[in-house]
């Protein structure tokens, strides 16, 4: 397992002086140790979470953006139990992106499992950057995603000013 504080740490839920200076020089956050930490206790008993690469965590109002490799997203998204034991695991609701990944990709990260048509970008004179996507199908009640959140986190970790449109309008 490769977290952003050693595997000792994580593992015995205890800081060394390398990883508090992470912390103190804010190269890491506190939502990455505590995500660190319960990874590696949930990899004691799990052994597919104990290959998990964790590049980062970052916590927004009781959101938490878990940024993972590639392939352990693929392996989370393809059993709801292992799902279901990570969200768990966090107060608030977890959220999962590729690490290093284009800000378009981090939309559709977020939208998941929702089919994005498009995402477009267009500058605005005097306003910068418009982010506009527009999701498959028609907006209702029952939609699991909370688009609030989704524009929140958006705006907050990518410091993109996004609008999201639906392909059906509502009736």
């Amino acid at each position: 397992m490769e977290l952003p504080i050693c595997n000792f740490d994580a593992k015995n839920s205890v800081l060394c002086p390398q990883c508090e200076k992470k912390v103190e020089l804010k190269i890491i956050e506190k939502s990455d140790v505590d995500a660190s930490i319960k990874l590696a206790q949930l990899s004691k008993s799990n052994q597919i979470i104990e290959k998990f690469t964790l590049y980062s965590c970052k916590e927004f109002d009781g959101n938490f953006v878990l940024s993972l490799a590639k392939n352990d997203i693929r392996v989370i998204r393809q059993s709801a139990v292992l799902y279901r034991l990570l969200q768990e695991q966090f107060q608030g609701k977890i959220w999962l992106v590729e690490a290093d990944e284009n800000d378009k990709k981090f939309v559709e990260d977020m939208f998941f499992p929702t089919k994005i048509l498009s995402i477009n970008s267009v500058w605005a004179p005097g306003e910068g950057q418009k982010t506009k996507a527009i999701i498959s199908g028609k907006w209702t009640n029952k939609f699991p995603i909370d688009t609030n959140k989704v524009i929140q986190i958006v705006k907050k970790a990518r410091n993109l000013d996004i609008e999201i449109d639906f392909e059906e309008k509502r009736t």
